[in-house]
């Protein structure tokens, strides 16, 4: 008896041009709530702009005719030149030191094992919760008995003690995603742990490096409360206290105040330009483990 042929079954197939609500999104409700957040997100830039380049006194909805005599007052006339500079080497300074403290503290949290390690990891996680206000009365002890006052390396120390828990965590989250049998490699061929580190595991920390790196000096490029509280002299303030300079009790110049604006914000949108690929593939390798 022949035995009976197998059933084979079949799904139905829908009509051709008829397809599920959720199979395709309509362009329409993507593109629209996006071009809503970016005007949103650029009216201000554009009220900033039209500020800083339209004349004192003028209502013009449209920066014409255009002038640039609030950027000429405000880098020459309020000393933004000097603000500029001293911005630029507190944050370098900050990135330098931040990055170098935390790959040292970093390694040692993702591939030592020690008695106090939670605790120590746990420790950093709650500095996260500290406001940087409550910092500023023990620093500033500190370094007046250090006679470190009105000294831009007072600044550059604080920002790097505020910055280093994050940094140290995620730098340590990098170097787990690197994995160890590449050191043991190294430690074979007659390399020792630094050279090993420095040969295999610090060129593939890079995005890592400098995702850290940015952020460090983004913080100390913006940060406002330190360089007010350590910094006396005007030659040695930075840019965000002399835009708070701009500002009186009486009256503000907004015209002025929107350009040292742009020049605050210029230096940090190139650089976020150029490292835009290198940040995003440096924090998601960072947030797959921990």
């Amino acid at each position: 008896m022949a035995p009976a042929p197998e059933r084979v079954e079949t799904r139905p197939t829908r009509p051709h041009g008829r397809r599920r609500a959720w199979d395709e999104v309509p362009r329409r409700h993507i593109y629209l709530p996006l071009s809503i957040y970016l005007l949103f997100t650029l009216i201000p830039f554009y009220w900033i702009l039209l500020f800083a380049l339209r004349p004192a006194g003028s209502t013009s909805l449209v920066p014409w005719p255009m002038t640039f005599d609030h950027f000429d007052k405000v880098w020459n006339e309020r000393a933004f030149g000097t603000y500029f500079q001293n911005s630029v080497l507190v944050g370098i300074a900050t990135l330098v030191m931040t990055t170098l403290v935390a790959l040292a503290g970093g390694y040692a949290l993702a591939r030592f094992d020690f008695r106090i390690k939670k605790a120590f990891m746990l420790a950093l996680l709650c500095t996260q919760f500290v406001p940087g206000a409550l910092l500023l009365v023990p620093l500033f002890e500190i370094f007046a008995n250090l006679r470190m006052i009105n000294s831009l390396g007072s600044v550059v120390i604080a920002e790097t003690v505020f910055q280093l828990p994050l940094s140290m965590i995620l730098i340590s989250g990098f170097i787990r995603n690197v994995p160890y049998s590449l050191e043991e490699a190294a430690w074979v061929d007659g390399c020792n742990r630094f050279t090993a580190f420095r040969i295999v595991v610090l060129p593939l920390l890079r995005p890592g490096l400098i995702a850290v790196g940015s952020f460090a000096f983004v913080h100390a490029w913006n940060h406002f409360l330190f360089a007010l509280m350590f910094l006396s002299d005007q030659s040695k303030q930075t840019i965000p206290v002399g835009l708070n300079t701009l500002m009186s009790a009486d009256s503000v110049d907004l015209g002025a105040l929107a350009a040292g604006g742009i020049i605050a914000a210029v230096p940090v949108v190139i650089v976020f330009a150029f490292i835009q690929k290198w940040l995003i593939t440096g924090f998601s390798a960072g947030a797959v483990k921990g």
